[in-house]
């Protein structure tokens, strides 16, 4: 249990210290947004409380769950928080995507325009080609408060390179093999939904042919950095 203890302590601080990105750059306003972060080797996870101002966040306020979103009792100790209302769809993608280790919701201003519309943001620039290996994917329309919106992000980034996901009139989901890297998926999603909507008031942008972006995609994920 002594190591239980210690995993979730640290995925708490990591989740919490996590949020301030989402802050920095710009991301999310007042309570809006979430990070949730799986627990490696148990079917638990950690989340964002409902409602707390990313100023009152700390490591203990993160709320442990099961994967489906329920309150886990534990010797951790749980704060007298609900979690994030968009729990649900957090542990659904970690029931049915074994691989994903981190979840991020934003409401972030140009990734929710092209969600608003409903329009995929096309592959035009070589940063989408490294980061997301394509366009950028258009989820279904779906409720808050059940693991509708799960389910959308689940059936739609299942069989694509992306990870990130606009679900229609929401906004962008994004996922990745842990916490950090969910949250510089949401970064990077809301960077090119603006340049390619700035671009798009010059002109229509030019699109980039499946072989090249296919190239730069495998370069930047199996070569790139150290």
């Amino acid at each position: 249990m002594s190591n239980l203890l210690e995993t979730i302590a640290q995925v708490r601080r990591e989740v919490c210290e996590l949020h301030a990105e989402l802050t920095r750059y710009e991301l999310v306003v007042w309570t809006a947004g979430n990070v949730s972060a799986r627990v490696p080797g148990h079917d638990l996870m950690v989340i964002k409380p409902s409602g707390v101002s990313y100023a009152d966040l700390t490591p203990e306020s993160m709320v442990v769950t099961d994967l489906y979103g329920t309150p886990a009792e534990g010797e951790w100790g749980n704060p007298p928080f609900s979690p994030s209302s968009d729990t649900a769809a957090h542990a659904y993608v970690y029931r049915h995507m074994p691989e994903v280790g981190g979840v991020v919701h934003t409401h972030s201003t140009y990734a929710t325009a092209w969600a608003a519309r409903g329009e995929a943001i096309p592959c035009v620039l070589t940063m989408m080609s490294d980061e997301f290996g394509g366009s950028i994917p258009v989820g279904p329309f779906a409720l808050i408060g059940d693991d509708s919106i799960g389910q959308g992000i689940v059936e739609t980034l299942r069989n694509s390179t992306s990870p990130a996901v606009l679900m229609q009139n929401h906004g962008p989901f994004t996922i990745g093999k842990d916490a950090r890297s969910a949250v510089k998926a949401a970064v990077m999603c809301e960077e090119v939904a603006r340049t390619v909507h700035i671009s798009r008031q010059l002109g229509e942008p030019l699109p980039i042919d499946q072989g090249s972006i296919d190239s730069l995609y495998a370069r930047y994920q199996n070569v790139y950095g150290q």
